[in-house]
């Protein structure tokens, strides 16, 4: 008879976010993933298979409650202008406070990983072809209710905002604390909505 699992399969991968956010893929070790999931070595490996299907279903996971969380965020909302400066001032609340400078779990793995492993590149790409949806689709709202100027086309706006918004995950994870920095590149980027 099988033995069944003691442990939660979502926690373990919430906690293995937590070790790869924090040191990468590359700087985790399967001893650091034994320690922070509380698991034995036969518990992890027969559960999620190797480090890299760990890292894989890890990243899947953070991808979809990050993509929820925003995609609601803008269902919701009735001042998408807002919305957008809600989100921006949040990324470099968290950017400020994080004194682990680990950034955005998905841009870091771009970083370190999508040139070398195609299965973290087809991630990375298909997580940015999604946000580039969700952006447009919150743009056009937001042109729709006369919040946000239709001078841009949306998508090229959904483009730079999300670009942006990537690029002050790399400068929290560079270990930047200037908040006037931030405010500077926030502030360009709502000059052009």
């Amino acid at each position: 008879m099988a033995r069944t699992k003691e442990f939660n399969e979502d926690q373990a991968l919430d906690k293995a976010i937590e070790i790869f956010w924090h040191k990468g893929y590359n700087g985790t070790s399967a001893q650091d993933l034994v320690s922070h999931l509380s698991l034995s070595r036969s518990s992890l490996y027969d559960t999620f298979g190797d480090k890299q299907k760990l890292f894989v279903k890890s990243l899947l996971r953070y991808q979809k409650k990050a993509q929820d969380q925003i995609i609601k965020l803008f269902e919701e909302s009735e001042n998408i202008r807002q919305t957008l400066k809600d989100i921006f001032k949040q990324a470099v609340l968290e950017s400020l406070e994080d004194r682990i400078t680990k950034g955005c779990f998905m841009v870091n793995s771009s970083v370190e990983l999508a040139m070398h492993d195609e299965e973290i590149a087809k991630i990375v790409k298909n997580n940015g072809q999604i946000m580039e949806e969700v952006f447009t689709k919150a743009i056009q709202k937001g042109q729709n209710l006369k919040q946000i100027s239709d001078k841009t086309d949306a998508r090229a706006l959904a483009r730079f905002i999300f670009n942006n918004y990537s690029g002050i995950r790399v400068l929290a994870r560079s270990g930047e604390r200037d908040k006037q920095v931030y405010d500077d590149i926030v502030k360009s980027i709502f000059s052009a909505l």
